[in-house]
């Protein structure tokens, strides 16, 4: 058996090299998609638990600054004055409550620990290590869900209006998301609400 050539062995090189670059090629958009079907699939179902959670008390949970759901035990849970007016107990009681943590805290019914939670742990992002995270935003009567799709406008569920309002998922600008019936994504809710109240 006649040992391979300069030439051969050169070509055989370069086609191992293109193979292994196709590989990885393949390999990087692969994991990326299933990142983005991840991240669907939490949306899903966050907004699934939230709309549980509304049905048992009326309200969706509100929103922190940050973008979290306000539906955890706070450092003054339970300390509510018994001579704060009734009409103002309910955003008394938002004040005891703090930000859940994505990944870390699950959605319940903070008075009674032994219920079964909406949702055991409400999810992070795939790539939370890398900057990336959920943004909710909620007056407690509509919320709105918010995820960056890292496959941009080619991912099912990319839409260009929430792009535009240049909210922030994380490092990087929301490009997908769900709310409640027909609260529109492309828009704030109190924008939304005015119009309402104008028909």
């Amino acid at each position: 058996m006649r040992p391979f050539t300069k030439k051969e062995v050169s070509g055989i090189g370069i086609i191992l090299s293109v193979i292994l670059f196709l590989t990885a090629v393949n390999l990087r958009i692969s994991l990326r998609k299933s990142r983005d079907a991840q991240r669907r699939s939490d949306i899903s179902a966050i907004s699934d638990a939230l709309d549980k959670y509304q049905k048992d008390f009326g309200f969706f949970p509100p929103s922190t600054p940050d973008g979290k759901i306000l539906a955890c035990k706070g450092e003054y849970f339970g300390n509510i004055p018994e001579n704060i007016p009734e009409g103002e107990k309910r955003n008394y009681f938002f004040k005891t409550l703090r930000g859940c943590n994505w990944g870390e805290d699950g959605l319940r019914d903070v008075n009674d620990d032994t219920l079964v939670p909406y949702l055991k742990t409400i999810s992070n992002d795939p790539k939370a290590d890398s900057g990336y995270s959920y943004l909710y935003m909620s007056d407690t009567n509509r919320y709105q869900l918010y995820a960056y799709l890292e496959g941009g406008s080619g991912e099912i569920g990319f839409r260009t209006g929430i792009v535009a309002r240049d909210l922030p998922c994380g490092a990087n600008i929301c490009n997908f998301g769900k709310a409640y019936g027909d609260t529109p994504l492309e828009k704030s809710i109190e924008e939304y609400e005015n119009e309402i109240g104008q028909k």
